[in-house]
């Protein structure tokens, strides 16, 4: 029983004590793996006052229960902490070859807390964790790290999860680089690895991993390459990347531009990944751990100024919020903007969003050319672009200020600049519209970490392929609610996306796999999982361990403070139609549209209505009774001996 599951590490920097135990029991049953039992860990290990750079913060890696093994796209590792951008539950996803080394040397979990007094690394294999000197690579990119590491060690081999010099200084939206182009970017990550004073990450394989049944995992596993490659959406993805949808979504004003104020631009198909692969600039395909897709991309530029830069990526975001946000629709400078950001280890989304909302101040006089040190912040200014990327990672100027995110920014420079900082729990909004796209607007309000795509993508909602309307008429028991512009049946469609993705997250899977191809199913994965660890899960329970996982995310912002008001969108998507539709309330985020798919969300989950505070009966129908342990969450359910059953009928 519990065959594939690898050990869990926790490293304290402060003492330099490493403990191992074992994972296997209880908690894989009820939370899977990876995302699952990194919240798990998170609730345990904090309380209400813990702050982002406190030591006792954790960092927590978990590699999917089924990453290093043969079943395809399952190369991803979750890394878990309190957001330094948000204060609030920050989970973020990354692939690479990280976490399937990791699990070759019996490392399932690494949990480390406590601050070093200097700056070090930790070196993991099959004998152990040991945690060495890193002055030397304090202050390096990404890249140059990653290089005199391995020259040091005398091992090419080995893969690295790094922080570049904007986690070094906490830039509040830094990432964490996994296999050096693989970004855990979201949320500032990176600053909380930068604030423990740790470098880096270096694991070394060595034997497979074990599963429970091999013949039966194998043709399990076979079974999900059939249907990986039978989708209609694999051949796009594979051969384009994830900008393969840009002229698309431009068609449909569904890109947005200049900080969300267009949705439909000219010029977008020199940000498409067609034109990047036909254009000359992709020199390879990349493929994560176990990945049959390789969507990810290696580009290069040949000629011009910014000759001989090359990178991982860019992916649709950052084509999107670096080039069309910010009024660039050239691909040169985009492909300069992602290898700087991937070098300075900075999130490509939070980094485009500051600079969008601080161009916005420039074009409306609030920010002058002497504020930005003599920058012109115009819109379509390449050399604004990447002057800002540059003093950003490295806290100098204006860029000390965006460093810190747009809600601190606009905080700090007011003049109702609020109005145009696209975020919502202090996160920037990833570029999607949702003012078009009822479901994605639902999802990310509702999502714990802030408004993103990354927690549950709803694509099923546009319909335009089989696959993707059988699923709707599965979900909401008729094809005419794959249409993202109305709100009918959107709560049940982000409910099932949620969970799916958290079981997706938990396993190890790509979600691309499961909410966007939709190969791999919630029954294809039970019976993965099962074959691998022995359990005996089915369809239903598999995705009750997501809605579960869900909910103890829910919890941990509860716990933190936040309730229904804090489910919200950004108020420029709020309270502005798109561009062409102006005074058209069905083509914004409008609080009473908002309204009315909360409370259907709230009733599917047994939420209060009122709060959005689980119901009692829920959390002990989900085994999450232990939550009603804590005071403060016991005291914010049962207020004032309130009947907490009332609001849900």
């Amino acid at each position: 029983m519990y065959e594939a599951v690898g050990k869990k590490v926790t490293v304290n920097l402060t003492s330099g004590l490493c403990e191992q135990n074992s994972l296997a029991g209880e908690s894989i049953d009820l939370f899977l793996g990876s995302r699952g039992i990194n919240a798990k860990i998170l609730w345990e290990t904090t309380d209400a006052s813990t702050r982002p750079f406190d030591p006792e913060n954790p960092l927590i890696f978990g590699a999917g229960i089924l990453t290093g093994t043969a079943a395809p796209c399952t190369g991803r590792t979750s890394v878990t902490s309190i957001s330094p951008a948000t204060g609030i539950y920050l989970k973020t996803n990354v692939g690479g070859h990280w976490g399937g080394i990791m699990r070759q040397a019996g490392v399932q979990t690494l949990v480390v807390t406590g601050k070093s007094s200097r700056p070090v690394y930790l070196y993991i294999d099959e004998t152990g964790v040991s945690i060495r000197n890193a002055s030397k690579y304090w202050g390096m990119t990404v890249r140059e790290a990653d290089r005199a590491i391995k020259k040091d060690l005398g091992d090419q081999d080995v893969q690295t999860a790094l922080i570049g010099p904007a986690g070094e200084k906490l830039v509040r939206f830094a990432s964490i680089m996994f296999s050096i182009y693989s970004a855990a970017g979201r949320g500032g990550i990176g600053a909380v690895m930068g604030d423990k004073n740790l470098k880096a990450v270096v694991v070394k394989g060595g034997k497979g991993v074990a599963v429970n049944d091999p013949a039966a995992y194998q043709a399990a596993a076979e079974k999900a390459v059939e249907a990986i490659r039978a989708d209609s959406e694999f051949p796009g993805l594979s051969t384009y990347g994830t900008a393969d949808i840009m002229c698309e979504a431009n068609e449909a004003g569904l890109v947005p531009s200049y900080n969300f104020k267009k949705g439909k631009v000219p010029g977008i198909e020199h940000l498409s990944g067609r034109y990047l692969t036909e254009g000359g600039f992709l020199k390879r395909r990349v493929s994560c751990y176990s990945c049959i897709i390789g969507c990810h991309r290696f580009a290069g530029i040949d000629h011009g100024p910014y000759r001989g830069t090359c990178s991982g990526g860019p992916e649709y975001e950052t084509l999107a919020g670096c080039g069309a946000g910010c009024g660039i629709f050239e691909m040169e400078p985009v492909i300069r903007a992602n290898a700087l950001c991937n070098d300075y280890g900075i999130d490509t989304i939070s980094t485009a969003g500051v600079i969008q909302w601080a161009m916005e101040c420039y074009q409306r006089g609030i920010l002058s050319k002497e504020d930005c040190g003599g920058i012109a912040l115009k819109w379509g200014s390449v050399e604004a672009l990447l002057e800002m990327i540059e003093l950003i990672a490295r806290r100098k100027g204006l860029g000390d200020l965006l460093a810190e995110g747009t809600k601190r920014a606009a905080e700090e420079v007011g003049h109702d600049s609020q109005q145009w900082a696209v975020q919502a729990k202090g996160l920037e909004q990833s570029r999607v519209e949702t003012r078009l796209s009822k479901g994605y607007a639902l999802s990310f309000a509702v999502n714990p970490r802030g408004v993103d795509h990354l927690m549950a993508q709803v694509g099923a909602e546009f319909g335009g392929k089989k696959e993707a309307v059988e699923l709707v008429e599965k979900i909401c028991g008729d094809v005419k609610y794959a249409v993202p512009e109305t709100v009918e049946k959107k709560p049940e469609l982000v409910v099932w996306h949620e969970d799916c993705y958290a079981v997706s997250d938990c396993l190890g899977f790509c979600s691309f796999v499961t909410t966007a191809i939709y190969g791999v199913t919630p029954a294809l994965m039970a019976e993965l999982f099962n074959c691998a660890t022995g359990a005996e899960l089915g369809e239903a329970e598999i995705m009750k361990a997501g809605r579960r996982v869900c909910t103890l995310e829910k919890c941990f912002n509860i716990r933190r403070g936040l309730d229904r008001k804090d489910d919200v969108l950004p108020c420029r998507l709020m309270n502005e139609s798109v561009a062409g539709r102006e005074g058209d309330r069905s083509a914004m985020n409008s609080r009473e549209e908002l309204d009315g798919m909360l409370d259907r969300y709230y009733e599917l989950h047994g939420w209060d209505l009122k709060t959005s505070y689980p119901l009692e009966s829920t959390l002990r129908d989900l085994d999450l009774g232990f939550v009603l342990d804590d005071p403060l969450i016991h005291e914010k359910l049962f207020k004032k001996g309130r009947n907490r059953e009332e609001h849900c009928n």
